[in-house]
């Protein structure tokens, strides 16, 4: 297979100072494609999904962790293989991949994401799509599933076990829901929401669904065993967990919360393929969250009114 040709240039979404995406996000027209480093292959880039670090991190949120400037956001893509470095083993050119392309969510996240027409992405931190699904479905995915997966292993969720997620129809908490009960074998599985959303927490495997501007879940009689955090609530979590439970928050209040971050890798994805490419697990795009690449900043200002049900996505991209 000819290697396609790659050019030198490429549009990509840039910022060069913090503040919203309506200041500061511009679409550079004439951006340089990212070196391809041996451990790393680039990716001619379909689809990528926007999530609430990346907006947090636009703002400043990350400024004593951060890369220099000019920064390209973007933690999730889907796309296709176009370039591989001398030490890559997986993955060979034409190959359909997705995942989180920053390492460590906090800490040196990429100058260069995955809001441009290519990006390079190190080989461990990639897998294959699903075949069953398709770019702007995966695109969705690595970030929140692997923070929901890499979460419910940290507090050692098992089957048997009884879990509270806060914040059940977002990016996290959709994937949460459907992993404690599918891949984990919960006993139990509530999730809160707002009224509107109630009927989508069961259908995606929620037992109880709380409607959170009618009760406060820290008064139910129930107490669980695991109370995932995915808003930004601890005081309250904590009082709904059972002695010798514990609660796992996501969201920081304040910028010195300590709070669960996961580190994304290719080999936790291709772990959960069998329950993607199975349908038990299914991937949840906001059905007014799909946003052309030229109106990336109006998809961030959608992700900034936390009203998103499941994921924001840029798609296509040129």
């Amino acid at each position: 297979m000819a290697a396609p040709s790659i050019p030198s240039h490429v549009k990509a979404w840039v910022y060069s100072e913090y503040g919203s995406a309506v200041d500061v996000l511009k679409l550079d027209q004439n951006v340089a494609v990212p070196h391809v480093r041996e451990d790393q292959v680039l990716i001619k880039v379909v689809a990528a999904s926007l999530n609430p670090v990346d907006s947090k991190r636009m703002r400043g949120f990350l400024k004593a962790t951060d890369t220099p400037f000019p920064i390209v956001p973007g933690y999730d893509v889907a796309g296709v293989v176009v370039k591989v470095g001398s030490q890559v083993n997986n993955f060979k050119v034409g190959d359909e991949v997705y995942g989180d392309i920053i390492e460590k969510a906090l800490d040196q996240p990429k100058q260069f994401g995955s809001l441009a027409e290519y990006t390079a992405v190190e080989e461990k931190l990639l897998a294959l799509k699903p075949k069953n699904l398709t770019f702007v479905e995966a695109a969705s995915l690595p970030l929140a599933i692997q923070t929901a997966y890499q979460g419910l292993e940290k507090t050692g969720f098992s089957a048997g076990k009884s879990i509270l997620v806060l914040g059940g129809a977002g990016g996290v908490g959709t994937l949460v829901i459907q992993l404690a009960k599918h891949v984990f074998g919960a006993s139990k599985v509530a999730a809160t929401a707002s009224t509107g959303k109630l009927e989508l927490l069961k259908s995606l495997g929620a037992d109880l669904a709380i409607d959170y501007t009618k009760e406060n879940f820290e008064d139910l009689p129930e107490k669980f065993d695991v109370v995932y955090d995915a808003v930004g609530q601890s005081d309250r979590a904590v009082k709904a967990v059972k002695e010798g439970g514990q609660a796992l928050k996501i969201v920081p209040e304040t910028p010195t919360t300590p709070i669960f971050v996961l580190t994304s890798n290719g080999s936790s994805l291709e772990k959960l393929k069998p329950y993607l490419e199975s349908g038990k697990v299914k991937p949840l795009v906001d059905p007014k969250g799909h946003f052309p690449f030229p109106k990336t900043v109006e998809a961030f200002s959608y992700l900034d009114t936390n009203r998103a049900t499941g994921k924001v996505i840029v798609y296509p991209i040129p």
